[in-house]
């Protein structure tokens, strides 16, 4: 099964070296890892540092749902997992959610960086999910819902699951998350 993992970034430049590290280092590595600056053109110094990781650097601001679903176009792997680029992953995070047979794919926990305390603890996907590429896209991958601040994730996986995906939700906390200030949300 082959894997990809699309790095999102907005105003994350000085945070994305953490994630791009956390997604190298895993103990089963991502076939493609793709990387994506939405626009604001601070994550220009990564690209020399990284060689392995191919970047998308837009010269202007998409939003979160077309930059998504335009990720979500150029993947061709199997499964796709979209990682903020402010947040990182444990080492055993992609061994873990490989081990199950699912659609969609999550974990349980999701630790706060600065408290160290598991906060997610509901048994649904989030943004951070593995899922399969070929089922997201023949539900129509991401969409607008008119909030700027959606839950563009749960609506693409609820969609998925309406069209007959099966999704595994796994107890262990495999990302650490950093929280963001609204004023950070890609627009």
């Amino acid at each position: 099964m082959l894997v990809t993992c699309n790095i999102m970034s907005y105003k994350y430049g000085h945070l994305a070296a953490h994630a791009i590290e956390s997604v190298l280092g895993q103990n089963r590595k991502f076939d493609v890892i793709r990387f994506y600056d939405d626009g604001v053109g601070d994550c220009e110094h990564l690209v020399s540092l990284y060689p392995e990781v191919e970047f998308i650097l837009r010269p202007n601001n998409l939003g979160i749902i077309d930059n998504f679903n335009h990720a979500l176009l150029r993947t061709e792997t199997d499964k796709v997992m979209f990682l903020g680029a402010d947040n990182w992953l444990e080492e055993r995070t992609l061994v873990e959610l490989l081990d199950e047979d699912a659609d969609i794919i999550s974990f349980h926990g999701i630790k706060h960086m600065d408290t160290g305390s598991v906060y997610w603890e509901v048994d649904q996907a989030h943004g951070s999910s593995l899922y399969n590429v070929q089922l997201a896209k023949d539900v129509g991958g991401y969409e607008h819902s008119g909030n700027e601040h959606s839950e563009e994730d749960s609506m693409l996986f609820n969609k998925m699951i309406k069209a007959g995906a099966t999704l595994e939700v796994i107890s262990e906390p495999l990302l650490n998350y950093r929280w963001r200030h609204r004023g950070n949300f890609n627009q």
